[in-house]
C-alpha cells in the first residue's frame, strides 16, 4: 500500500472553489480500482488550508489515479490553478 498526504493552501477568495472541487474530486477518485481511501478536510483554524489523506493499494493504481480524466479536470485543471502551496507527501505502512 502507499498513502499520499497532501497539504493546499489555497489563494484567497477561493475556499469555496477548492471546497467545491475536492467534493467532486472526492466523489469520482474513491471509484477507482485500487483507491483504499480518499479524504479531503478543511483546517479549523485556517479556512484556506486543506489536507488530503490517499491509500491506494500500490503505485500502478496511485499512477493510474493522477492519469484520470477527472484528476485532470478537477486537480490539473481546477485545484491546482487558484493554490498558493502544496506540499505532497508520500507514505508507506510498517505494517498492516
Amino acid at each position: 500500500m502507499i498513502c499520499v498526504a497532501v497539504t493546499y493552501v489555497v489563494k484567497p477568495g477561493h475556499e469555496q472553489e477548492a471546497v467545491d472541487l475536492f467534493a467532486r474530486l472526492t466523489e469520482a477518485t474513491r471509484t477507482e480500482p485500487g483507491c483504499r481511501m480518499y479524504l479531503a478536510h478543511r483546517s479549523t483554524a485556517d479556512p484556506r488550508r486543506f489536507f488530503l489523506y490517499e491509500q491506494y493499494d500500490d503505485q500502478a493504481a496511485l499512477d493510474a489515479h493522477r492519469a484520470a480524466p477527472h484528476f485532470e479536470q478537477y486537480a490539473s485543471g481546477g485545484l491546482f490553478a487558484i493554490i498558493e502551496s502544496r506540499s505532497p507527501e508520500l507514505y508507506e505502512p510498517l505494517s498492516d
